[in-house]
């Protein structure tokens, strides 16, 4: 399995609200976590790293070996950033109302497990094919659902960007989990909405099947949403699989 990522604060904003991490647990188990934070000033990068180094350096202490534990932890882990993130914003008035998306997922032997809050994104790409593996928590995507908007729709509504759930909410959040069996050659890709609003499925799948390396697809992906507009801050985790897998 290898692993590159890239964060990037695009063509538009001042600041980068993203923050993206791997860590392993004492089994050796790598877990990697992506957020996109949100807020006025500088609140959208206090809550995004907040989550992700929360959540990191108690995985760190973990020796879990799989996926079914590995997600009950994550509901509980999540709630617990949840809360920290909710209450530092109650404490202090510039954090107030922050939060951030998030998104996580933990490579096991033959299955990774997957969680996430929002509506930054986790992808499969196999066998040239791409796979969204998460649900987006945002309004527009309510809307698709009930049928009310077309996706092409989606894609330019005035509030794409306004999200049902995020890491900060006032009491509990509902924490999506999942977990799927892998194969050699898989690709599992989390991306901020910065790469996904700018880049087609398609095209994101085109550049991962490109005959790169895996720094270079990276940085094609962040590139290629930076030429399209960055409109906002891009970050990107690409993982590869290798080795012995499920067949």
């Amino acid at each position: 399995m290898q692993i590159s990522f890239q964060t990037d604060v695009g063509k538009k904003r001042n600041s980068n609200q993203d923050y993206v991490a791997i860590f392993k647990n004492k089994a050796g188990i790598t877990l990697a976590i992506l957020a996109d934070g949100m807020g006025g000033h500088q609140a959208g990068d206090v809550a995004s790293k907040m989550a992700v180094e929360g959540i990191g350096e108690k995985w760190q202490e973990t020796t879990l070996t799989s996926p079914e534990k590995a997600c009950s932890w994550f509901v509980a882990a999540i709630q617990n950033a949840n809360e920290a993130v909710y209450n530092l914003g109650q404490e202090k008035i510039e954090l107030q109302g922050m939060g951030t998306t998030i998104v996580c997922v933990a490579v096991f032997e033959e299955e990774f497990a997957l969680a996430h809050v929002g509506d930054s994104r986790m992808y499969l790409v196999r066998n040239h094919e791409i796979t969204q593996l998460t649900e987006d928590h945002s309004l527009v995507n309510e809307l698709v659902r009930s049928g009310e908007i077309t996706k092409e729709m989606a894609a330019t509504h005035p509030r794409r960007n306004v999200l049902t759930r995020s890491v900060g909410m006032p009491g509990s959040v509902e924490v999506d989990i999942a977990s799927h069996f892998y194969k050699a050659g898989d690709y599992l890709l989390l991306a901020s909405d910065g790469l996904t609003n700018m880049l087609a499925d398609d095209v994101i799948k085109w550049i991962i099947d490109e005959p790169i390396t895996l720094d270079e697809k990276v940085a094609k992906l962040i590139s290629g949403a930076n030429d399209a507009g960055g409109a906002d801050n891009i970050t990107v985790l690409l993982i590869e699989i290798g080795g012995s897998a499920h067949d």
